[in-house]
């Protein structure tokens, strides 16, 4: 029997079925309890703390709302289909990154950057240059996976706290992530929700060059005040240890090259990175006279160079395949959990009543972001969270008689944006894996995804770029909104 991989909506839960809010509540605060205990107070991984959480959430779903086992079963299976391209990408980023250190790629960008860049330009710099890109290709994780590793190794030898490289690389990445038409989050909203491509990016352009620009100015000043803070023969050193390991050449940029145009040309993200890691190991094996069999050896198990300078011997060490299994594990996981929280109704049942406490435009709009942002929490997954309230809030948005561009830049600006906040779903889990820096540490300069979401919350309380169809704009619906349906 195949699986419907459509989330349900609220009211396609059968009634006996569909939860109240204090129902939806209960796994829901029992997942928290069971990450805060885990992860803060014991200082455990997450895996097992999820696994708490998957185990509560299955039984309340199979001993209260009477849901069976195999019923569980195929919502886990569901969640964890729908995020198989993001576990895929997990495997092949890790390999790519270690090909990429073994050919020389990622150290000669380092040499080049510490050459060319200042502590003064490098975080504005970093930004720009991460948009540009995202925007080229139309992924925020192939950016920050490829060019966002080289700039954190660049950052640290300029004396940037790496925290503040990662933000300004995710700032970048997302900015031209969500403008790219070649974006899947931004292909997936519009399509979710019934929106023309174009109209939804159009929609989106004002807010997200509002969020860029202020982002911007504030890594101009982070910039500024790095000024001066590098030892006068630290970078000399790092070059030196670079240099003394790998063939510095223009040639070792192929790989990047290469993927980076098959991006740009339209080929989907994982043949694109594959082409990168074969492109890597070609170079490894030509200009930096690795053997055949050791490069792949260490496309498998990653790198440990020694330069001789431990910050970069740090800087450059790998997990490579091998490495990925750890970060993967979280990902299946919260996944897993995700599904249960979906095949019972939880996810839809939150999204539903936050759908039915709004009585204006600027509550609709609030209360989109709101949702959105919690199913990033709770489903782990930046699909599910642009899927569920996209599909769910439909109706809702033609009761206040808005586009659905309206809609479709909500759960854009909200899901896409705020997924690399959740330290145990998917985008949240490779960003921080991808460059090294922890969530809780990158966070606090993630400017873009603080701001984005606001600037939307904003622009529903003024009324700004708020399109309304054809007819009178209404601040409430004449009567009660019912329950939101998808036909």
């Amino acid at each position: 029997m195949g699986l419907d991989f459509r989330p349900k909506t609220y009211d396609e839960i059968p009634e006996d079925k569909q939860p109240s809010l204090g129902e939806a509540l209960v796994p829901i605060v029992g997942m928290l309890l069971f990450l805060s205990a885990g992860m803060i107070w014991l200082e455990m991984d997450p895996q097992i703390p999820l696994l708490w959480g998957i185990a509560f959430a299955g039984l309340f779903g199979r001993y209260y709302f009477g849901y069976t086992w195999s019923d569980l079963y195929d919502g886990i299976s569901r969640s964890v289909v729908t995020g198989l391209q993001a576990i895929l990408i997990l495997f092949v980023i890790y390999m790519l990154i270690a090909s990429w250190i073994d050919s020389g790629t990622i150290p000669t960008l380092m040499y080049y950057g510490l050459e060319f860049l200042s502590p003064e330009i490098f975080l504005p710099f970093t930004v720009v240059l991460s948009a540009i890109v995202a925007f080229a290709i139309g992924s925020s994780w192939t950016t920050a996976g490829t060019l966002g590793v080289a700039m954190i190794g660049i950052g640290s030898g300029l004396g940037i706290p790496e925290a503040m490289t990662a933000g300004a690389v995710l700032s970048g990445a997302y900015t031209g992530d969500k403008n790219s038409p070649l974006s899947d989050t931004t292909n997936l909203a519009a399509a979710v929700t019934n929106t023309e491509l174009m109209d939804h990016i159009r929609a989106m352009r004002p807010g997200t060059l509002i969020a860029f620009g202020i982002s911007l100015v504030l890594f101009i000043f982070l910039g500024l005040d790095a000024s001066g803070s590098v030892p006068a023969d630290r970078i000399a050193e790092i070059q030196g240890g670079l240099a003394g390991s790998y063939a510095i050449s223009p040639l070792t940029f192929l790989p990047l090259v290469l993927t980076f145009a098959l991006a740009f040309y339209g080929f989907p993200a994982l043949p694109s990175l594959g082409a990168g890691i074969f492109a890597g190991v070609g170079v490894a094996t030509t200009v930096q006279g690795v053997g055949f069999a050791a490069a792949w050896e260490t496309v498998h198990y990653g790198t440990s160079p020694e330069t001789g300078v431990e910050l970069t011997n740090e800087l450059l060490a790998s997990g490579g395949l091998s490495g990925s299994m750890w970060v993967v594990s979280i990902v299946v996981a919260a996944l897993a959990l995700g599904g249960i929280l979906q095949e019972t109704g939880i996810l839809a049942a939150i999204a539903f009543y936050i759908g039915q406490a709004v009585s204006s435009v600027a509550g609709l709009t609030a209360g989109t972001a709101a949702g959105t942002i919690a199913m990033n929490f709770l489903a782990a997954e930046q699909y599910m969270a642009i899927v569920v309230p996209g599909m769910t809030l439909q109706n809702l948005y033609d009761d206040y008689n808005l586009e659905s561009r309206n809609l479709s830049r909500a759960v854009e600006a909200a899901g896409t944006t705020t997924s690399a906040f959740v330290p145990w779903g998917s985008g949240g889990v490779f960003m921080a894996s991808a460059l090294g820096v922890p969530v809780i540490e990158y966070a606090p300069y993630y400017f873009f995804g603080i701001i984005s979401p606001l600037v939307l919350v904003l622009m529903g309380a003024t009324g700004w770029r708020m399109f309304y169809k054809e007819g009178p704009e209404q601040e409430a619906p004449a009567e009660e909104p019912a329950a939101p349906s998808v036909d």
